[in-house]
């Protein structure tokens, strides 16, 4: 049998294809960007047949360079940027609009609608989540009611939705499978993670027909196969799970207690908290874990909006650098920031805070201040939106009676950045892994992929794989980390004080 495994990582900026060998190494890769469209402000879109056909190519050219055919693939692993939401027509194949992104705070004013409503503890005690437009139920509401003919079309059943697993299985399999895997269900707002039905009583409050919804299944299961037309030969799709989830399993989080953090276009920290749902009393998310089997599992979740995404900003907006490989040198062209806080809330405010509402703040600027300062209030700003995550996740953890964390596994584009993580260890005070293979999404999938045709025995085995590359100390005295916290903090009041 074939020891390779495709992973299809579906991100938010990129589409990515990597072939795995049974050593959890890398053998071959392909990316491509794809565009972003910000039709108002706070939307974002994405067209997706743009990411179908970016991916597509980027599978047969991660095959092509590995120096395999389809028939040396054992499986196809997929991840994707979770949240976002894609309605199609069931006979044409055909989207009736663009995606809308997770970014995409259009969903607000229904939001408030359904708090006035007195839904939040519906939600909570159901999905683990908030009520926030991050989330995709709002996003199929909007579609239903702005997209000329969608409402009737949705309640004859001619519509399907799906997160961009969905559609990328759809697509994959010529719209023979309708299916998506429990931990991007739960991050619909409409499935329940306690029993692993979707939800009536909110599909009945948002007017959702159940008939849009993709069949849920265990993360790591036997989805269908490619068409034979895609590839040459078809290949089994075995593996799904929204991005976060993926890089949890790919960083061997497999106990209660270990944590992992994703640095990527935003920051999602997740703390494995086993077989028990347990609900966030610090502004967490309670989610779906990656599942093996019927056995339910769990995680904590903070989600950072703008993480890396800010580094784009100095490159795109203020123009500041002219590669996002630059940030790193000018930040550390000066000692430290001069005093000058970085709040990135170009879409509002994730968790622990929950400020759909608060934007972008620079504050703290002197005469002396440069964009050498800024660049480096902007690289601590994710260590800092990080670090309120972390602080939330312990204290949720100690009143729970679990484990204290002892250490942070990161991975992400953003955590090759030696001055990030070195900052991200002092203001935690424990140490931050980085791991040899920092592509752990995709290596989560295709972990979970490899599980279902006997490439990988058990999760020992892929636990056995993970490897540090460097780990980063805390050098900073506990006390001026508190001072730099409460900075922080301070700064975040600002970005909503009007």
């Amino acid at each position: 049998m074939s020891r390779h495994v495709l992973a299809l990582d579906q991100g938010t900026s990129s589409s990515r294809s990597i072939v795995f060998d049974e050593a959890g190494r890398i053998v071959a890769l392909a990316q491509r960007e794809f565009r972003q469209h910000y039709p108002q402000p706070g939307w974002v879109e994405h067209d997706p047949e743009e990411i179908w056909l970016s991916q597509l190519e980027t599978a047969r050219e991660a095959i092509a360079a590995a120096g395999l055919t389809a028939r040396d693939i054992a499986a196809i692993g997929i991840t994707n940027q979770r949240e976002t939401t894609v309605v199609w027509n069931r006979r044409t194949g055909v989207p009736v609009c663009n995606a809308i992104v997770w970014q995409d705070r259009r969903g607000e004013p229904l939001c408030a609608q359904l708090r006035a409503h007195g839904l939040e503890e519906t939600v909570r005690r159901s999905t683990g989540l908030v009520i926030d437009p991050y989330f995709s139920a709002t996003k199929i509401r909007w579609i239903l009611d702005h997209v000329n003919g969608a409402h009737l079309a949705a309640a004859q059943g001619e519509l399907a939705f799906g997160t961009v697993d969905s559609w990328l299985i759809w697509k994959l399999t010529a719209g023979r499978v309708h299916a998506t895997d429990v931990s991007n269900a739960s991050r619909t707002m409409l499935y329940d993670i306690r029993h692993d039905v979707w939800d009536h009583e909110l599909l009945a409050a948002l007017h959702v027909p159940d008939s849009l919804l993709p069949a849920v299944h265990p993360s790591s299961h036997r989805f269908g196969e490619t068409d034979a037309a895609l590839f040459g030969t078809p290949i089994p799709i075995t593996g799904v799970a929204g991005d976060q989830q993926a890089a949890l399993f790919g960083q061997a989080c497999f106990e209660p207690g270990l944590a992992k953090n994703t640095y990527g276009t935003g920051c999602f920290m997740l703390m494995h908290t086993g077989e028990r749902f347990e609900r966030s009393a610090n502004g967490l998310v309670a989610t779906a874990a990656a599942r093996c089997g019927s056995a339910r599992e769990y995680a904590l979740e903070g989600s950072v909006f703008i993480g890396g995404a800010v580094v784009q900003w100095l490159r795109d907006g203020l123009q500041a650098i002219r590669a996002s490989g630059e940030v790193q040198a000018l930040a550390e062209s000066v000692p430290d920031a001069g005093g000058v806080m970085f709040v990135p809330a170009f879409t509002g405010l994730g968790a622990p805070y929950w400020k759909a509402d608060a934007r972008g703040t620079i504050v703290g600027l002197t005469r002396g201040s440069t964009v050498a300062h800024i660049a480096r209030a902007a690289l601590e700003s994710i260590a800092f939106q990080s670090a309120a995550l972390l602080l939330a996740m312990a204290r949720d953890a100690a009143a729970q009676g679990g484990r204290p964390l002892t250490e942070l596994r990161v991975d992400g584009g953003a955590c090759v950045n030696d001055l990030l993580m070195q900052f991200q260890a002092d203001l935690l005070g424990i140490p931050v892994v980085r791991p040899v293979v920092t592509e752990t999404t995709a290596l989560g999938a295709a972990y979970l992929a490899g599980l279902g045709v006997g490439v990988w025995r058990d999760r020992a085995e892929i636990a056995a794989l993970w490897q540090a590359e460097r780990r980063f100390l805390p050098t900073l005295a506990r006390e001026r980390a508190a001072e730099l916290m409460a900075r922080w903090e301070r700064a975040v009041r600002q970005t909503v004080a009007n």
